[in-house]
């Protein structure tokens, strides 16, 4: 199995893009964070979740170098954050077979997984926040909502 092929065979959004409020969009954050921490998935920095996207999102080849490049972060904190993701099988590591001295940052199936997962509790919480009134519209003024103390 392609370790990439979730991407490419959801259906795309029908429609016009959907634009949310300040409140919707942390509204949607906030679910699907939510979501997480309730699953029984690794926890993940956003640092370490930064990395995981960037290693399945964009093409191979990643190198610690190059990652690091991307977010603008030193060699070591990649490493910390890929450390992790390998522990918990989401990433590997592999030495260049054209460059022994560079290693390269591998997807695995369990990473793919995991990011379906995610890619799924996001697609549940935003039809969860479409549902939702926006809050940061104004709305009709109350009977008092003009009243100041005389008192």
């Amino acid at each position: 199995m392609n370790h990439v092929s979730f991407f490419h065979h959801r259906e795309k959004v029908r429609g016009e893009a959907m634009l949310l409020s300040d409140t919707q969009a942390l509204r949607l954050w906030h679910d699907v964070v939510l979501d997480q921490v309730r699953d029984d998935l690794p926890d993940l920095t956003l640092r370490q979740m930064a990395v995981l996207l960037t290693v399945y999102l964009e093409p191979p080849p990643h190198t610690v170098r190059a990652l690091a490049k991307k977010l603008d972060v030193t060699k070591p904190v990649i490493t910390r954050a890929l450390n992790t993701l390998g522990q918990h099988g989401l990433t590997e590591r592999r030495r260049d077979p054209n460059d022994r001295r560079n290693v390269l940052v591998q997807r695995t199936l369990k990473g793919a997984l995991f990011l379906e997962t995610l890619a799924d509790a996001i697609r549940r919480a935003a039809e969860a926040v479409a549902e939702l009134p926006d809050l940061d519209e104004p709305s009709a003024p109350t009977p008092d909502a003009g009243a100041t103390s005389l008192g």
